[in-house]
Order: C-alpha cells, then sequence, then structure tokens
C-alpha cells in the first residue's frame, strides 16, 4: 500500500473530503464531516506509514492480538480506534482496504438520520 492508493481508495467513497485540520502534516479523510481515517505525511516520506481507522472495539482488541502491525490508537481513542502500521508488509493491501471499510461504515452507522439522507444524495 502506498499513499496514492490509501487516499484515491478513500476519496472514491461517497461524501468523503480529505482536510488537513490539525496540521501540515496529518491528512484526515471525512464522511460529511466526520473522520474515519487519520495518516501522518511525514511517516509516509520516512518509510514508516501508518493509517489511524475506527474499529468497533471487540474487533479492535481481537485485531491487537492478532496482529504486530495492529495497535491501539495513537492520539486518539484508544477504544474505538487502532493505529494500523503499513511499514511491516504483515497486512495485505486487501486487508487494509477492508478495514478502511469498516471504519467508514462505523462513522456512517453513528450519523443521524438527517446525515445519512444527505450521504444518499452522493450515492
Amino acid at each position: 500500500m502506498n499513499i496514492e492508493l490509501l487516499r484515491e481508495f478513500c476519496i472514491k467513497k461517497p461524501a468523503v473530503t480529505e482536510e488537513f485540520p490539525f496540521d501540515q502534516d496529518t491528512l484526515v479523510f471525512k464522511v460529511l464531516g466526520k473522520m474515519f481515517a487519520l495518516t501522518s505525511l511525514k511517516k509516509w516520506e520516512e518509510g514508516i506509514p501508518s493509517v489511524n481507522l475506527k474499529c468497533d472495539p471487540e474487533k479492535a482488541e481481537e485485531l491487537r492480538c492478532e496482529y504486530d502491525s495492529i495497535t491501539p490508537g495513537f492520539h486518539m481513542s484508544k477504544k474505538h480506534w487502532n493505529t494500523v502500521e503499513l511499514y511491516h508488509g504483515e497486512l495485505p493491501n486487501t486487508f487494509i482496504k477492508e478495514l478502511v471499510d469498516e471504519s467508514y461504515d462505523l462513522v456512517v452507522k453513528g450519523m443521524t438520520k438527517k446525515q445519512k439522507a444527505e450521504l444518499a444524495k452522493y450515492q
């Protein structure tokens, strides 16, 4: 996985924007203003890329036990976010995409009816 593939995969989803709300390093992908993926561009440049993704709390724990490349979310709620380290090569691109999909879906699931109706306009 490289940053271009991650970016393309994220922005192709309905109603997704990419922003730098914190600083010029942290690229954030949002669906209707709600974060579902964050990554440090500096870490990509340094060869130690990772991405923070939202995850169901029970599954988050399971993934952390199963994969060395998945740890509690850096600078995020440890209960709901995982940091997925991509530089180990442990995780195939298809699996990373599944985790991105799950993060996006969790954020959408938590939206209000009004937000979901707005999202439907993009589909």
